[in-house]
């Protein structure tokens, strides 16, 4: 039994199968039904992979070994030291906000839309086990002080965007395949004809009643209610707490957690959308941009580059 399947469309078809919790979907210019079909299990079985491998939910993967080893040394292979390597990388640029420890302090904040806020102490309880600069890693092992996880969510869906996107340029080098994996996008090449695939940006339906609803965009500055992106190559990722928060007394505390102070990032925006030339680096920049908070649009026009932003 397929756990994918594909739907002819205008002039492409769609491929379509569920993962890292996500739908997710290839829009792929061709006629060709026996190529879609190729191209829609070799990309869902690549998102698959990668989710079993580095998911922090299964206990039958690396990152389980890594996070139950209590101070032991842990062999790892390449694939997993360059996305460590990467981790590093978004942890200097980002001086210590983007840190894939900080993933413990899910056991003090429950982000289920409910009004339970932990208390100062249990914060501080926890944050002894975050701290980037404490983990040892090279090519072959990797150990961490007893207590501390390691946490790829905040890269792992754009990682497979990009994977797969890898992997369908390989097989079908002259078509356009736009890999969708729940709104993290990446376009292999232009449209023969249209040239451009529409990516729609969906903003967050609610918001406190004291809250000032702005979506506004690089492009013209203004405030809009809804964008339909226009993209022939590269990459898109969205970062945002549109579905994990909590709310209390009106006020809502974002999911993005500042891993120096174990509580939420304040005054950010709802939701960041970013293009750049590939998914992983898209959405690194669209987390880095939410963790300034209300600075967050300053950081993205010193950036140079394109930004959908929700408030």
């Amino acid at each position: 039994m397929n756990n994918w399947k594909i739907e002819a469309a205008d002039g492409y078809f769609v491929g379509s199968f569920f993962c890292m919790a996500s739908h997710c979907e290839l829009l792929i210019d061709t006629n060709d039904a026996l190529l879609a079909s190729h191209i829609t299990k070799q990309a869902a079985d690549e998102a698959f992979r990668i989710e079993s491998k580095f998911s922090r939910y299964r206990s039958d993967n690396i990152v389980h070994d890594i996070n139950r080893a209590q101070g032991d040394e842990v062999s790892i292979d390449d694939e997993t030291f360059s996305l460590l390597t990467f981790s590093d990388t978004c942890y200097q640029l980002s001086e210590g906000l983007f840190d894939i420890t900080s993933g413990v302090l899910r056991k003090v904040w429950k982000f289920d839309g409910s009004d339970n806020i932990p208390t100062k102490r249990k914060v501080e309880e926890v944050l002894p086990f975050v701290g980037w600069k404490k983990v040892e890693f090279n090519h072959t092992h990797i150990q961490m002080p007893k207590g501390f996880e390691i946490d790829f969510g905040g890269i792992g869906k754009e990682y497979a965007v990009d994977c797969a996107a890898k992997l369908c340029v390989k097989l079908a080098p002259d078509i356009s395949v736009l890999v969708n994996l729940g709104g993290d996008i990446q376009v292999t090449q232009p449209r023969k004809e249209g040239y451009f695939w529409q990516a729609a940006i969906e903003m967050p339906a609610e918001k406190s009643k004291h809250q000032k609803s702005r979506f506004c965009n690089s492009q013209t500055d203004n405030e809009v209610s809804q964008a339909v992106v226009k993209i022939a190559q590269g990459g898109l990722a969205t970062s945002g707490d549109a579905n994990r928060y909590l709310l209390k007394n009106d006020v809502r505390y974002s999911h993005i957690l500042n891993p120096k102070t174990g509580y939420p990032i304040k005054d950010g925006p709802r939701s960041i959308t970013v293009a750049s030339d590939h998914c992983i680096q898209a959405g690194l920049l669209a987390t880095l941009a939410l963790l300034q908070g209300k600075h967050a649009e300053t950081f993205l026009k010193q950036q140079d580059l394109k930004y959908w932003c929700y408030w």
